[in-house]
């Protein structure tokens, strides 16, 4: 009998997304507005970046890509790790109405 992969889990490929558009945080370019997929590591990581405003589905901004991450979370400005940013996976929000004519 076939078992077929559980559609909510993800799986890191180096530099790449594993499915359509969910990649690791620390893959998207500053500025952009992504929602949080899935926290994939362990639960007391997880649970101290629910803590700090990362949960699934959440909105986040990030605000700026160097050395470290910071990110807009809940009107917070906070700063992570990259480490920390590739366990983090997100998908791009997309605007409605871009690209409409005015």
């Amino acid at each position: 009998m076939k078992q077929e992969p559980s559609p909510t889990s993800f799986e890191f490929l180096e530099g790449q997304c594993a499915a359509s558009s969910v990649c690791p945080l620390s893959s998207v370019q500053a500025g952009s507005t992504v929602c949080i997929k899935q926290l994939a590591t362990s639960p007391e990581i997880m649970d101290r970046l629910r803590e700090m405003g990362f949960c699934e589905e959440q909105k986040i901004k990030l605000v700026s890509h160097q050395s470290s991450l910071i990110c807009q979370v809940c009107n917070a400005r906070l700063g992570i790790s990259k480490k920390l940013a590739d366990i983090i996976m997100v998908e791009p929000v997309h605007r409605r109405g871009s690209g409409a004519a005015s």
